[in-house]
């Protein structure tokens, strides 16, 4: 069912570049203003340059970050900083990582997907866009005729030409091979051979992918084809633009890892804070952990543990600013179910971002649709820990800590076409930008 080919990337010319720790970065749409600014500064060729690069006051039309984007990949390109390889290949991926004390490895390949709308059935995504950021990509695309980044993408089943790739590329030199700032190593085997190569077409043919991240890039690679559909005479069903580049990975391998996405708030009024146990109490069974600040690592360990407790229940944990209390709301039975009948999918029903949206947010904290999207209100981390020291030391208001959203719930919910709340996922860790570049004119 898809289409999944090789083809010729951009990458770095480490004769010049030297270590791509230096060049690379995550996705754009997880780079904080402070990271943006460190990766500016860390190499006058980082990435960042192309897919997230500064503003000024004096931008136009003429001159804004995506022009820039494009005259610095231009001028990359002429000067050989990025070079594009002369024949197709597929790029093996390999990234390991440690979870507490444990190391793991995730294996993707790197490859052209052929673009198809998601009523087709056959790349399907599982999380709510923003037309504001559809724009934004836009314009960039427009300017730079490119994928700078993967859409990280999904299927069911091994496929035994990767795995068996993926045991004998260990043993071989890796065409790139570097240690990120956060201590994951990232290596990178091209694959060129053409009997591989149709091997590996071959076995994607029967698979659906599902869009694990990159849904705002992945809609807008949809609207960049119909622009240039219209805007270019030459324009088939062969042209570059009908092409996407992705990061497939097999949901069965054990480097996938989904982290929770805990939910920070800021500018939350004393007066809908004050009571939120009586409110609460009409949907949920309501569990507190007092906690004294200097055992803070304690009472943590005990709060995360009863959180993680009983997965069959939806547990949401709640700190709130000044109040030396962990909160573990767990929702009674038939709460949603009551509350909204028959209005929301089964699938969809004990989503703990559903429980968080539905019935946390807007009942008892009184917060609407415009608030959810408002980026000055809610922020998000994947880390525990970052979202209680936020809380401790006064940056935040309220912190909700989730546990992860399990793969197989991704896959129900896109397998039914339906749409999870936003940033119900934080797949991890996320996939480089700039190990290899899809030129699209």
């Amino acid at each position: 069912m898809a289409e999944v080919i090789p083809f010729m990337g951009i990458l770095y010319n480490k004769e010049k570049i030297g270590s791509l720790a230096d060049v690379t970065t995550p996705p754009y749409d997880v780079i904080s203003k402070e990271e943006q600014i460190n990766f500016h500064n860390r190499h006058p060729q980082n990435i960042i340059r192309l897919i997230l690069g500064s503003e000024t006051e004096s931008d136009d039309e003429k001159n804004s970050r995506y022009t820039r984007a494009a005259a610095f990949f231009n001028k990359w390109l002429n000067d050989d900083v990025l070079i594009q390889d002369n024949v197709p290949a597929f790029y093996l991926s390999s990234v390991e990582f440690s979870i507490g004390k444990k190391v793991i490895r995730r294996f993707g390949i790197i490859a052209c997907v052929r673009l198809e709308p998601f009523e087709k059935g056959i790349i399907l995504p599982h999380e709510k866009t923003f037309s504001k950021i559809k724009s934004e990509r836009l314009q960039l695309m427009k300017a730079c005729h490119a994928n700078f980044s993967p859409i990280f993408s999904l299927f069911s089943g091994k496929i035994d030409i990767i795995t068996v790739l993926g045991k004998s590329a260990l043993s071989g030199t890796a065409h790139s091979d570097f240690t990120d700032d956060k201590g994951r190593r990232h290596l990178l085997w091209k694959i060129t051979d053409p009997v591989i190569q149709q091997n590996i077409s071959n076995a994607y043919k029967d698979k659906i992918l599902y869009i694990a991240d990159g849904h705002h890039r992945y809609e807008t690679a949809l609207n960049y084809r119909e622009w240039v559909s219209k805007n270019n005479p030459e324009f088939s069903a062969t042209h570059p633009a009908n092409f996407i580049m992705m990061y497939l990975c097999s949901m069965e391998d054990p480097g996938l890892i989904i982290l929770p996405a805990h939910r920070l708030l800021t500018g939350v009024m004393e007066s809908n804070l004050s009571g939120f146990e009586h409110k609460a109490s009409e949907y949920f069974d309501i569990t507190q952990i007092p906690f004294d600040p200097k055992a803070l690592d304690k009472t943590t360990k005990i709060f995360i543990s009863a959180l993680r407790s009983e997965s069959s229940t939806n547990k949401i944990g709640i700190l709130i600013k000044n109040r030396s209390t962990f909160y573990i709301l767990s929702l009674k039975q038939q709460a949603l179910e009551t509350k909204y009948g028959s209005e929301l999918p089964e699938s969809l029903m004990h989503l703990d971002v559903t429980v968080l949206t539905k019935l946390i947010l807007p009942e008892i904290f009184g917060f609407d649709q415009a608030g959810f999207d408002d980026e000055k209100i809610i922020t998000y981390t994947s880390s525990y820990n970052d979202a209680i020291e936020q809380i401790t030391s006064g940056k935040c208001d309220i912190a909700f800590i989730l546990n992860p959203t399990k793969i197989e719930q991704v896959q129900r919910i896109a397998g039914e076409g339906l749409i999870m709340p936003r940033k119900s996922t934080y797949f991890y860790p996320k996939v480089t930008t700039g190990e290899v570049i899809n030129k699209l004119s």
